[in-house]
């Protein structure tokens, strides 16, 4: 059996664990601690199942136009997908050709951007964070690094650190005849959007998603907000690879989800003062702990392996995420979880980082 060159040369992205039992405090993949909307289960609750006969909207009509309203835009400046990851996914092929410069983005940051440049053959470089793993927005210069197009996540992935609109700003006015994507995956829980440029910057596309602020990561939603032809780019993309990408309930449930921001944001405000307390601590007992702006720590502990403490937590339980990297290696990434998930996960690290560096673990 023959398979493409392109198959044997990929590797793809590793997802976080989903345990198929219900025995693990789940810290890994960043899911919202709290449920969806009363509006969520008023949808799903209202649901006529007959009607999944038919084809979805392929425009997502319902869902554009909700977004339009919260945010004081077109439709047309609105672009739906399976996920902002399937998003990011077009984003390639619609802005970026193989021989040209490299794409740019962080050394340390989401790792499915360099497994959809592979894909894609995009050549890519990676300038590096800051010693204290902030992005460096002069490095995103063509006089420094000449490009075909930056990707920044804000706040980045897995650090949490956000980077300040100025930032954006500077990435953008160096780059004006390419596309800069700010991946907001995280902006609700205390990163600033730079969906306020828009309207001046015609190379911004922001990509969003409903996975983590909206309590949502199991129906598959996110979006897209730019200028119409960058907008119109990621049609034509997804119109040559399927024209139904969001199928009828999740329109509906993502729809019901925009129109009910009173309950998120009393959620989401809740997850960053649950952060910010747990930073506190584990600071106070010795971790280093990076500034988060998302729903998750990236933290370790001088002399004790990340990898191992990943491990020793996930074998009382709790699961957390490592990532391989000389300069990712010895931290771990906790989601924050609800008060009382909080308060294991802080006991056990510390009890676990106590106990190896006492020669006890």
């Amino acid at each position: 059996m023959k398979f493409s060159e392109l198959l044997k040369g990929l590797t793809p992205y590793t997802a976080g664990e989903q345990p198929k039992n219900k025995k693990y405090i789940k810290l890994n993949t960043n899911e919202n601690a709290y449920p969806p909307s009363p509006s969520v289960r008023g949808v799903l609750a209202a649901f006529d199942a007959d009607a999944l006969r038919l084809y979805p909207d392929p425009d997502a009509s319902e869902l554009k136009l909700t977004l339009a309203e919260r945010y004081g835009l077109s439709p047309e400046n609105i672009f739906t997908g399976n996920g902002s990851d399937e998003i990011l996914g077009f984003c390639f092929p619609a802005f970026f050709d193989r021989e040209s410069p490299p794409v740019l983005f962080p050394d340390v940051t989401y790792s499915f951007y360099p497994v959809y440049a592979a894909l894609y053959g995009i050549p890519y470089k990676t300038p590096p964070l800051r010693a204290d793993y902030t992005v460096d927005a002069a490095c995103y210069s063509p006089l420094v690094s000449p490009s075909q197009g930056v990707i920044i996540a804000n706040p980045n992935a897995p650090t949490g650190i956000a980077l300040p609109l100025y930032g954006i700003e500077e990435i953008l006015v160096q780059n004006r005849e390419t596309v800069v994507i700010v991946d907001e995956a995280y902006a609700e829980f205390g990163g600033v959007t730079a969906m306020p440029l828009i309207d001046e910057y015609d190379n911004l596309l922001v990509v969003r998603t409903f996975s983590k602020a909206y309590s949502l990561a199991g129906i598959r939603c996110g979006y897209a907000v730019g200028q119409k032809p960058l907008i119109d780019a990621l049609g034509v993309i997804k119109n040559s690879f399927n024209s139904y990408t969001l199928d009828s309930l999740t329109i509906k449930i993502a729809a019901a989800a925009c129109r009910d921001m009173e309950y998120y944001d009393m959620i989401n405000e809740r997850i960053a003062n649950i952060r910010d307390g747990a930073a506190r601590r584990l600071r106070a007992d010795g971790f280093t702990v990076l500034d988060s702006a998302a729903n998750f720590l990236f933290l370790k502990k001088d002399g004790v392996c990340g990898e191992r403490l990943f491990s020793a937590l996930k074998e009382r339980g709790i699961l957390t995420r490592h990532f391989k990297g000389s300069r990712t290696s010895d931290f771990i990434r906790a989601t924050v979880g609800t008060d009382t998930e909080t308060e294991v996960f802080c006991g056990a690290v510390k009890e676990i980082a106590d106990g190896i560096l006492h020669g006890k673990g």
